[in-house]
């Protein structure tokens, strides 16, 4: 396979840029910053952690409503590089923000947050939909998954920092309190993001688009009822959303609740910030890995892989008692995370029509998002109803189950579904 690109490398140094934010934002600094937060102000940890999971569900939601509309808008020529624009600028400045609010307020910081999460998952619609813009269907798999390689290398830099500046102040050797600490990470999480996102912008431009016409967002609106209506020529491609809805939901969960989790379990804030560094390391060359065996073994076989060792973390996690069980556990999450994400990523790029990519990623975005909704709320009134966060985490292996289930009916590329519902068609006729 020959070197990547000028604009495939680009492409993937927005993983780069934007994991910083996955790993001190969603996972580790904020949730800790959060949770010591609201436990000053005499809000119990499982409360505190059911918060969280109905803030996350609330700012995926409004995510969910607005994907398919604006991904249906951006197919316009020159528009997906504007909303990737949009949304790039309000995570940035909104998680610079976290810096000014005091840590005393918990409700402000939750509001703050959901405004950082609508940005980093808004820019990701139009990145990820740039994927079919910058490589050939046959470099996908290795592209994706390279991109969540230099993601994972990409955060533990900031992380590391960050680690470093948090545990120094707790043990005094800097003149500031441990909060401060957080801020500056917050800081640096900012800075970092927007740094490292320049070759996006000066080398990935949009390919593939529908022509301009008048009434830009009524015509919009038609072509996605003309989507709608016509789904039967999408059955693979929805059959993989539906599938994707439903593993992807038990992925995202343990990522942007493992701190809290962990937190609940009595594992200090060190100890957490330590592992989840460490698993981010471990997590990049897995990634890659991923894409490599992709090409050997298909991209669908790979995907069987990472969700059979989620299943086994769901199964792990309900017996988890000490910090080296969560270490266990955390590194197991590390070897599939960033394959199963870049994979699925990858799968979905090859199943839809070039033109309307932004179109079907808003989907992806809305199946993704909900997912992400279900599985917080799972874990947030599980936690409350039994005071005991482990039952809701052995919840979601149901959901892997039946994520593996529906992806047996789907093919492997564009092609193999069109072939697949041409014969159907032509079954019928017959």
């Amino acid at each position: 396979m020959k070197r990547f690109s000028k604009e495939e490398s680009s492409w993937m140094f927005y993983d780069w840029a934007n994991s910083a934010y996955s790993i001190i934002i969603t996972t580790a600094v904020f949730p800790l910053f959060y949770k010591a937060s609201a436990m000053k102000a005499g809000v119990s940890g499982a409360d505190s952690t059911a918060y969280l999971g109905y803030t996350i569900a609330i700012a995926t939601f409004i995510l969910a409503m607005l994907g398919p509309i604006l991904g249906t808008i951006a197919d316009y020529q020159g528009m997906k590089k504007k909303f990737f624009t949009f949304f790039f600028t309000l995570g940035v400045v909104s998680t610079a923000v976290l810096v000014f609010v005091p840590s005393q307020h918990w409700l402000l910081l939750l509001i703050i947050y959901t405004f950082t999460a609508l940005g980093f998952n808004g820019a990701l619609v139009f990145y990820d939909a740039f994927l079919i813009d910058i490589t050939t269907e046959e470099r996908m798999n290795r592209v994706s998954a390279r991109g969540f390689g230099l993601g994972y290398i990409g955060s533990t830099i900031p992380f590391l920092i960050s680690i470093a500046i948090i545990i120094l102040a707790q043990k005094e050797v800097l003149p500031f309190s441990t909060p401060a600490a957080s801020k500056i990470a917050f800081f640096i999480t900012a800075c970092w993001w927007a740094l490292f996102t320049i070759p996006m912008f000066k080398n990935v431009h949009q390919k593939y688009y529908v022509e301009q016409e008048p009434s830009p967002v009524r015509n919009s609106f038609k072509r996605l009822g003309k989507t709608l209506r016509e789904i039967k020529q999408y059955r693979s491609l929805f059959l993989f959303l539906l599938a994707y809805f439903f593993y992807i939901d038990g992925v995202g969960t343990i990522i942007s609740m493992s701190t809290a989790y962990g937190t609940d379990l009595g594992i200090s804030s060190t100890s957490l910030l330590i592992i989840l560094f460490v698993t981010q390391v471990v997590a990049a060359p897995f990634a890659i890995l991923y894409g490599r065996l992709a090409e050997k073994f298909t991209g669908k076989k790979m995907l069987y892989v990472g969700i059979a060792v989620y299943i086994i973390v769901c199964i792990y996690a309900y017996f988890l008692k000490t910090t080296l069980d969560f270490w266990i556990l955390a590194m197991l999450v590390g070897t599939s995370q960033g394959g199963i994400q870049a994979l699925s990523r990858a799968y979905f790029a090859k199943l839809v029509p070039k033109k309307n990519a932004n179109e079907f990623f808003g989907f992806y975005n809305i199946f993704g998002k909900f997912a992400s909704i279900l599985g917080p709320l799972l874990v947030a009134v599980t936690a409350q109803v039994s005071g005991n966060s482990s039952s809701g985490v052995f919840s979601l292996i149901l959901l892997f189950i039946i994520g593996m289930i529906i992806l047996a009916y789907v093919p492997e590329t564009r092609a193999d579904a069109i072939d697949q519902f041409d014969e159907k068609k032509h079954t019928k006729i017959t």
